[in-house]
């Protein structure tokens, strides 16, 4: 006769070893049911648009719908412990962005780990920021601009959107690395940020391309370079600030990324990454992407890894140097 802890220890052992296949089968009919991806920014956005043109796409070869969630707001914050909080299972992602790496340096606290808390699945896409001015400005190169700065420190006034943001991370980098001396001014978005600067009360902006290049096409402003790695194909006459700045080591720009919880199982995130891979090669999205202002590439877990810990490495160095408050 079985003992009672001989019976426990053999059902518990009988369950464990019967629940594996059901698993197994689980993670290989993955997915029986609608995903859902939230997006730490609202709707109509560049990164909201680019999660909603990829997911569409990847909907199509997983064979289910994939919702997409807006949770806008604190730093990315709510969206990120959503998605950390949620059953490892695929069903819930996150639109990670380098705001993610962003918030590591600026936040005293988190309620989760960037690196620990998530299953990195792939890179979505990378797009400009520009450095402009408006189409009236006695600038007409980013030279011309710097050496202004060198000349008068502390004259310049480089508008963004607010302290902390990336655009505004990214004027501070932009400042130490060319050794100038200008005032960063923040402003509540990027409407403030145009007006301001249309109306001569700063001097040049750094800020997101996509939503700017009607505005430059228009005549309205002038782009003196973007800080990426490559000239964006709107605008192949735009230097890049390691051309026209001579800074060979220069390159900065936005991107966003898919994620899971982190224990979501290898297979499954395995699956969302070919979903991934295939809907960026796909010509329609890499055109509609493109018309967002947004380079469409793909990426390994292991790359898309790698790309956030230099991310977080970077900003919370940037956020030190310019004494960027910890909130």
């Amino acid at each position: 006769m079985l003992s009672r802890r001989q019976f426990v220890s053999g059902s518990l052992a009988a369950g464990a070893a019967s629940s594996l296949p059901l698993a197994a089968t689980a993670q290989a009919n993955f997915p029986t049911k609608p995903i859902r991806v939230v997006v730490p920014f609202g709707a109509g956005g560049v990164a909201d648009l680019t999660a909603r043109t990829v997911a569409q796409k990847m909907a199509e070869g997983l064979g289910q719908s994939i919702v997409i969630d807006n949770k806008p707001g604190a730093g990315g914050i709510v969206a990120g412990d959503t998605v950390a909080k949620a059953e490892p299972d695929g069903y819930t992602l996150l639109l990670m962005s380098n705001g993610t790496a962003v918030s590591e340096g600026l936040f005293k606290s988190l309620p989760f780990d960037s690196r620990k808390d998530f299953a990195p699945i792939s890179v979505l896409g990378f797009f400009d920021i520009a450095i402009v001015v408006s189409e009236s400005s006695r600038f007409k190169t980013l030279a011309e601009l710097t050496a202004f700065a060198k000349a008068n420190p502390g004259k310049l006034n480089i508008g963004t959107v607010a302290i902390g943001s990336t655009q505004n991370l990214s004027a501070e980098l932009f400042k130490t690395s060319t050794g100038i001396d200008a005032q960063i001014v923040p402003f509540n978005g990027t409407p403030a940020v145009v007006t301001a600067l249309r109306g001569g009360t700063i001097d040049a902006a750094v800020e997101i391309l996509a939503p700017l290049i009607s505005q430059i096409n228009g005549k309205a402003l002038r782009a003196l370079a973007v800080m990426g790695d490559a000239r964006p194909a709107a605008l192949p006459d735009v230097p890049t600030v390691k051309e026209a700045a001579k800074l060979p080591a220069f390159s900065v720009a936005s991107w966003n990324a898919l994620a899971a919880p982190a224990k979501t199982p290898r297979e499954i995130v395995q699956r969302l990454n070919r979903e991934v891979l295939a809907a960026i090669k796909s010509p329609e999205v890499k055109k509609r992407l493109a018309d967002l202002g947004v380079d469409a590439r793909s990426s390994t877990p292991e790359q898309l890894a790698t790309l956030l810990d230099a991310e977080i490495k970077r900003w919370s160095e940037v956020i030190v140097r310019a004494k960027v408050p910890r909130q």
